[in-house]
């Protein structure tokens, strides 16, 4: 099961500059996972953006809520809730849902959002600061990774972090078939006190919902 909001930021590969482990890019993911992981909740709003061939770019709004290992991912197509122990993918367009054990392995495609944040501690790929710019009106600098699997179907993953504050402005991802993935911050709120009860899919609020319940027990 692959959902889109995890795969393209989990997935990386070939980049066409001569990367390495780059110290100074290692201590900014490294404050910047720091940052996050201290917050007991956490609340963001942001921006996909979908630029595939042959069909018209698509902007979707989407959102993340987090409390310790209970997270809550919302797009306008599909929505990810995990109460911690099991996940639940709810297909909106096809009216169905599909419930999973929590898988913690490493190999595992559903991270929790925070653990994205990781990346820096793989074995997997390379990375390094490439450029530094203002975008509006902010300093930033840009962080590429080099995957070290070249088979991989993306191309080139480009982090934009705000110089400073070290703090995460956009990701985009280059697939080899020419698409663009594009995740935009827009709004982060912390230490907020949040329901636990939106971290569950309630399958009464979506009548005649298809169930396929994918869990070994």
């Amino acid at each position: 099961m692959r959902v889109i909001v995890f795969s393209i930021l989990f997935v990386f590969s070939s980049l066409a500059i001569q990367a390495q482990k780059d110290s100074a890019a290692k201590a900014i993911l490294k404050d910047m996972k720091a940052k996050y992981d201290s917050y007991k909740t956490m609340e963001v709003n942001f921006e996909l953006e979908l630029d595939i061939p042959q069909s018209p770019p698509e902007l979707q709004s989407g959102q993340i809520i987090q409390a310790g290992e209970k997270y809550r991912v919302k797009l306008e197509d599909q929505a990810i809730y995990c109460d911690g122990t099991g996940i639940w993918v709810h297909l909106i367009g096809n009216n169905e849902v599909q419930i999973n054990d929590l898988d913690t392995s490493e190999d595992s495609e559903m991270m929790s959002p925070k653990d994205l944040l990781r990346i820096y501690e793989s074995e997997d790929f390379d990375y390094a600061i490439t450029g530094e710019a203002k975008e509006d009106g902010k300093p930033v600098q840009y962080i590429e990774f080099k995957p070290l699997d070249r088979d991989s179907e993306y191309s080139k993953l480009k982090m934009t972090v705000e110089s400073g504050k070290n703090q995460l402005k956009s990701l985009r991802i280059f697939g080899k078939d020419g698409s663009r993935y594009t995740i935009r911050l827009k709004s982060l709120k912390s230490n907020h006190t949040i329901d636990s009860k939106i971290f569950t899919f309630d399958e009464s609020q979506f009548p005649g919902i298809r169930v396929e319940d994918l869990r070994l027990d």
